[in-house]
């Protein structure tokens, strides 16, 4: 810019010349500067744009998955805990009530009101109450009986039913096992031995065999002595060995002892009585 300038003004002094370029050169510069902040601008705006446009989608993520999983949220599962809570309370005591009306009128239906007897004196009017009441006793135990025959032969029919159907399915009904702990068992044990009383306490031993003791304990033995005492060893070896050699001394024999005088007396006179 600058060569051109003065390739076109070639008769200006330097003077003129020297400002022309600095005015010159301050407007390409501010022409610069504000090309630049324009740019920032552009970019920071473009940024911000950006920024709100991701922060606009998050929310409306966000939002999506509330309408999705804040329907229920946990006050109202609480509120509506509490009102099934209160509908099945109210549901049992109507049915509760129901059961008790029905039971009450078969009742009613089912016995006789019983009359006042101590004010009745007549004999024949007692013996007639006395008669109906047995017919009516005999006639309801007659009724219970063929009810529970009834009843048997059904759930006879029931079960010979399911066995058929099991076998014609090929399935068979498990029998249920009785589930016993260990533990059982041990206290169990322990407590017939005392009642017994005697107690085997070599049941809870381990047994071990012959050679496995003699492995243990051939283990257990040290060749790897010191020579102090293979010394003492030798030493007595040596004292035993003139003991042992020396020849024993003969026993001496012992002298009959001399025979008591009275003794012999006593015996010549039980000869003498023969």
């Amino acid at each position: 810019m600058v060569l051109l300038f003065l390739q076109h003004f070639p008769d200006m002094s330097k003077l003129q010349k020297s400002s022309r370029v600095e005015e010159l050169s301050d407007t390409v510069d501010k022409a610069m500067s504000e090309e630049a902040g324009e740019d920032a601008q552009r970019k920071a705006a473009e940024r911000e744009a950006k920024k709100a446009e991701v922060r606009k989608r998050l929310e409306e993520a966000g939002n999506k998955k509330k309408s999705k999983k804040g329907f229920l949220t946990p006050e109202r599962k609480k509120k509506l805990r509490k009102l099934l809570m209160v509908k099945a309370a109210e549901d049992l005591k109507r049915q509760q009530l129901l059961k008790e009306q029905e039971r009450q009128k078969a009742l009613a239906d089912r016995t006789i009101p019983l009359p006042n007897v101590d004010s009745i004196e007549d004999k024949g009017q007692l013996e007639k109450i006395y008669n109906d009441l047995w017919a009516r006793l005999t006639q309801l135990e007659e009724e219970k009986y063929d009810i529970n025959y009834v009843v048997s032969q059904t759930e006879s029919e029931i079960n010979t039913l399911t066995i058929e159907v099991n076998d014609l399915r090929g399935k068979f009904v498990k029998p249920s096992l009785k589930k016993v702990s260990k533990y059982d068992n041990k206290f169990k044990k322990s407590a017939d031995s005392k009642a017994g009383g005697k107690e085997d306490f070599r049941a809870n031993l381990k047994i071990v065999k012959k050679d496995v003791m003699e492995s243990i304990t051939n283990v257990k033995k040290k060749d790897d002595k010191p020579d102090w005492s293979k010394k003492n060893k030798e030493a007595k070896v040596e004292e035993a060995a003139p003991a042992a050699a020396a020849p024993e001394p003969e026993p001496t024999a012992e002298e009959p002892e001399a025979a008591d005088p009275e003794a012999e007396e006593e015996e010549g006179e039980e000869e003498e009585e023969e």
